[in-house]
């Protein structure tokens, strides 16, 4: 499977609380919601198209939790987004996570079990926020690409994906759409690993 690693980011690659203010405040950030301006037509298709074309989802326990929670329950306009969120199978990352609610759901004990599952099948296996689990799948070079919406906007901290430290990566823009309110779609591919 190829894992797809999506992601609402700041210029200043922050991608924490983009959702609500009360999304996640750890570590004192304060401008939850920062990301819901930036929305339109475009990015809200943009984020419907990627979600039916995943195979399944790949969360870190804390974004699984907040989503096992509102997603099952939705109604109306937004069942475009519930519906293979709630119908596709779930992967969780996580050694505290014992008895999940949401159905399909399997639980994998650790990073390295992400990449047993990347060879076991085909399709693209999407992870959604959890802001550690890219990242630790960063540092593992088990990320085959990247779909970003890159939002016109500084948020000067917060949770953000890039590892500090990490090995050299490349990758390569595939795709790059403009939305009317100045946020950029971007989609880039990892490249071979480069000669070091």
């Amino acid at each position: 499977m190829k894992v797809v690693v999506v992601e609402w980011m700041s210029l200043d690659g922050v991608v924490q609380a983009p959702g609500a203010p009360d999304e996640d405040p750890s570590g004192g950030f304060a401008h939850g919601g920062w990301h819901l301006r930036w929305f339109d037509d475009t990015s809200r298709q943009w984020v419907v198209d990627n979600l039916n074309q995943a195979a399944g989802f790949l969360f870190g326990r804390l974004t699984y939790e907040r989503f096992a929670a509102h997603w099952p329950h939705v109604t109306g306009p937004e069942k475009v987004v519930a519906d293979p969120l709630n119908s596709k199978p779930k992967y969780v990352v996580s050694s505290t996570l014992s008895s999940p609610t949401w159905a399909p759901t399997s639980v994998l004990s650790d990073v390295p079990a992400v990449r047993a599952l990347k060879e076991s099948g085909d399709g693209e296996l999407h992870v959604i926020g959890s802001a550690r689990l890219a990242t630790s799948l960063l540092v593992h070079d088990l990320v085959d690409e990247l779909r970003l919406m890159l939002d016109p906007v500084l948020l000067g901290g917060g949770k953000r994906i890039w590892p500090e430290g990490g090995r050299l990566a490349s990758f390569r823009l595939t795709s790059n759409e403009p939305t009317s309110t100045g946020a950029l779609l971007l989609t880039y591919a990892r490249e071979p690993a480069l000669a070091g």
